[in-house]
């Protein structure tokens, strides 16, 4: 592939640092008006507005994702309360009404000319997490803090959808620099790992030759400013437990009940148990128990949220089937019934090393720093895994870029926070990396 010609780099970078004070803006208004995944109302219609304005074709609602594949939807409560909300501040009415019960996400689409096709995704959704408010925290201190209770952008998500608004609006910017047809999925629910298999299950990514998305990543950059690809993030599925015993009086007659904070007790304990495997990294985690109703009465329900990973897709079934042996014994020895809910997975992933090489070649063109070595590894999972995985059976390259930004708190922290001068550098090497891949047809 040619490199990336010089006039049309400076060309971009002209263009990108002009819309800094935009990409700033549109970051600090999505990190005030965070939301959770399958509710991101607000976020959504902003981003749909903008790109028809650019002269996208959009794709909404249930033609972005395939319904039956998201995983770990909101009550219906939840989503109205959303709906409501999103409205209240600001949201197109008809719009959010439009996709309702939480088809939220969006793909967009720029055909080109004749070329290849290349796909990006940039994840849109929020933690349940109250954001910091200390002195010193940059959001806090420049009063852009989180408006929503226990909501916040922790993981920058609002710095991911910035750099798509600001790649799009780049792209149709520069038609004439390329050719080919340019898919840019916004995509909801990465967290808890929901989202990404319904937007693969739609078939938007089957026709993808060149696949990117990116993430923030603490780290300095002083020596350089991301990584062009990443890997060894691990496969995962989390899961929402539920048993259902017998109440009884805990002192009159406890031998009637059925107790089901005891065979939750049995099964979180034996989860943690279980066996590392030989060939990779695991893990298991209980992040969350609610059980029974008060202290003399023997508990008849509880819920618990689990998740278990491993380094390699196998080496995580193998630890979904340990998991799921554990819990089904742990409710037998107390009499429980027992419920395991799939609330969401991912798969594993690596970038590819050619399509590595040539990031960091578009990089440089446009004053963005690749590191040495250009991979690295990214201990998380992710749902993109799912995108890549189609994309590379396919026949074609996929990487997920790392872009690095210092950071007091890591990533899932009240007081993590982007770097705004990492907006611009995200911009201006996807954006390059994108035209180097369709070069025009002149």
């Amino acid at each position: 592939m040619a490199l990336l010609p010089m006039q049309i780099a400076e060309t971009l970078t002209s263009n990108v640092d002009a819309m800094t004070d935009d990409l700033v803006q549109w970051r600090r208004d999505f990190h005030a008006h965070p939301e959770l995944g399958f509710l991101e109302y607000r976020t959504t219609s902003i981003i749909v507005q903008h790109l028809r304005e650019w002269g996208y074709e959009v794709l909404q609602g249930k033609d972005a994702c395939l319904s039956e594949e998201r995983m770990g939807l909101p009550s219906s409560e939840e989503d109205e309360a959303a709906i409501a909300r999103a409205i209240d501040e600001g949201a197109d009415a008809d719009f959010v009404h439009s996709i309702a019960g939480g088809h939220t996400g969006t793909v967009a689409i720029l055909r080109n000319g004749d070329g290849p096709t290349v796909g990006m995704r940039f994840d849109i959704d929020a933690l349940p997490l109250q954001e910091s408010s200390e002195k010193g925290y940059y959001p806090a201190d420049e009063g852009f803090n989180s408006i929503h209770a226990s909501t916040m952008h922790a993981c920058g998500h609002d710095a991911h959808i910035t750099m798509g608004l600001g790649v799009a609006r780049t792209m149709a910017q520069m038609k004439d620099s390329w050719s080919g047809t340019l898919k840019i999925l916004f995509q909801p629910a990465e967290e808890g790992v929901r989202g990404a298999k319904s937007m693969v299950a739609a078939g938007h990514v089957d026709d993808v030759d060149v696949m990117f998305a990116q993430h923030v990543w603490p780290h300095d950059f002083e020596e350089s400013d991301y990584a062009p690809g990443s890997g060894g993030a691990l496969a995962t599925t989390k899961y929402d437990v539920n048993l259902k015993g017998l109440a009884a009086h805990a002192s009159g007659a406890p031998q009637k009940g059925k107790n089901t904070i005891l065979a939750a007790c049995t099964a979180v304990l034996n989860l943690y148990a279980i066996s590392r495997h030989s060939e990779g990294a695991t893990r298991v985690s209980v992040g969350k128990i609610v059980a029974g109703d008060t202290r003399n009465i023997v508990a008849d329900h509880t819920h618990f949220e689990m998740e278990v990973r491993g380094s390699t897709t196998e080496i995580n079934e193998y630890m979904e089937h340990r998991a799921r042996t554990v819990i089904e014994a742990a409710a037998q020895m107390y009499e429980c019934d027992y419920e395991i809910v799939r609330m969401g997975e991912a798969i594993s992933l690596d970038s590819d090393p050619d399509l590595m090489d040539r990031i960091a070649e578009a990089g440089e063109l446009v004053g963005v720093r690749a590191n040495d070595p250009k991979w690295v590894e990214m201990t998380a999972s992710e749902d993109y895994a799912f995108m890549m995985k189609r994309v590379q059976d396919n026949g074609g390259k996929a990487s997920l870029l790392l872009i690095f930004t210092p950071s007091k708190g890591g990533l899932h922290s009240v007081e993590f926070t982007v770097d705004e001068a990492v907006l611009p550098k995200g911009v201006r090497v996807i954006s390059a990396a994108a035209i180097a891949e369709m070069p025009a047809a002149h």
